[in-house]
């Protein structure tokens, strides 16, 4: 059993600060996470004191970051899929704690705190990250059950919020109205110009004449690598070296590095594993790709276009809302290496489009505040609490 964590420095009767415990399943460095970490910098921590529990013990990767600022953190010890201990170890956590409200970020916590706690005896919000579609079908239909038990449901995108709802044959089982809220990024992060192009090619081994592209993201079937390494190797010679870098870790580097020497690729093609520096290293990308075949609202994607780069991405989730065809960026169907071939191939081609496509994202990133998400999700915990009294 995993203890909970160590005793709060302010007493769990204190009414004038909301006790909030975010629950995930992992804190890892995937974008739901991410999420987290951004908003515990911001968090009014006069009126808010926040404590995470993960059930994931592997992964822990955030884990230094949160507790640097000032969010405990609890590892419930989930062992394997069928282990159910750890609603036992959250439960005693919430008795000690006596959290005002819980905020939930994962699908599979979600629908066990909703089944484990009674209705009533506190108040739930969960935030959706992804579509509907993409879960299991076992997930899918016990998310759905269980939803009617959220106090408050917000949504990464509108087409998170537009794929949330109830299997045609529960229909009694809708929730709460959903709320979009578009996240944003860490500004005072973001890294333009020549000098930091120049450091972060050095970083990567890259040649400062390369026309480089570059992906962020979790190695899964949902961001589909496959068919980005199918479109880089479509593309032509285009005179100076084209090299892709995909950064990121996960279940499918076996295959994609198969991939990579299969296409004769291995060369042109860099796997940087798991990076902590990626705002850091965004600025060595000519065009940055995102091949996802479904997506919420990407982190990755948002720091690129604050860091200036011109976008091809497939046109799913959240994409078409943080970017404009033909402004910032070129949008593609799933699944066709041809598109993403030809789109990567039109920006690497044409360097003043590049630009121009540059600052325009630079533009349309300061639509996406993390400020912004974090003031109105403070709202949302005072008018939950206060309805729930």
């Amino acid at each position: 059993m995993v203890a909970p964590g160590r005793p709060c420095a302010a007493g769990a009767g204190d009414t004038g600060v909301t006790r909030v415990l975010w629950l995930i399943k992992g804190l890892g460095r995937g974008g739901a996470e991410q999420l987290l970490s951004l908003a515990a910098a911001r968090i009014d921590r006069v009126r808010f004191r926040i404590e995470a529990a993960y059930l994931l013990a592997w992964k822990d990767a955030l884990v230094p970051e949160l507790e640097a600022l000032g969010i405990e953190t609890h590892c419930l010890g989930m062992r394997h899929g069928a282990d159910l201990s750890w609603v036992v170890r959250l439960r005693s956590l919430v008795r000690q704690r006596q959290f005002d409200l819980i905020h939930t970020h994962s699908p599979y916590p979600a629908i066990a705190t909703r089944i484990a706690l009674s209705a009533g005896t506190i108040p739930l919000i969960h935030t959706e990250h992804n579509v509907w579609p993409q879960y299991r079908w076992p997930t899918y239909a016990a998310n759905a059950a269980t939803y009617g038990r959220n106090a408050a449901v917000l949504a990464v995108s509108r087409q998170v919020a537009d794929s949330i709802r109830p299997p045609w044959w529960m229909p009694w089982m809708a929730g709460p109205a959903v709320e979009i809220m578009h996240h944003g990024i860490n500004e005072q992060r973001v890294r333009r110009g020549a000098d930091a192009r120049a450091e972060a090619r050095r970083a990567l081994g890259l040649g400062q004449g390369d026309l480089v592209v570059g992906t962020v993201g979790n190695l899964r079937p949902q961001k589909d690598h496959h068919t980005l390494l199918t479109a880089f190797g479509m593309l032509p010679d285009l005179g100076p070296p084209a090299r892709l870098v995909i950064v990121g870790t996960g279940p499918l580097e076996g295959e994609l590095r198969q991939q990579v020497a299969r296409q004769g690729l291995t060369r042109q093609v860099l796997l940087a594993g798991l990076r902590d520096d990626v705002q850091e290293i965004l600025p060595a990308f000519d065009v940055f790709v995102l091949s996802s075949v479904h997506e919420g609202l990407s982190i990755a994607l948002l720091e690129a276009m604050a860091a200036g780069l011109p976008s091809v991405a497939t046109r799913v989730g959240g994409n078409p809302e943080a970017l404009t065809h033909g402004l910032d960026s070129l949008l593609v169907p799933p699944r066709d290496p041809s598109a993403l071939a030809a789109a990567i191939g039109t920006l690497l081609h044409d360097e003043p489009l590049r630009r121009r496509f540059g600052e325009e994202a630079a533009r349309s990133a300061q639509r996406f505040s993390i400020e912004t998400a974090v003031r109105r999700m403070e709202e949302l915990y005072d008018g939950v609490r206060h309805n729930s009294e």
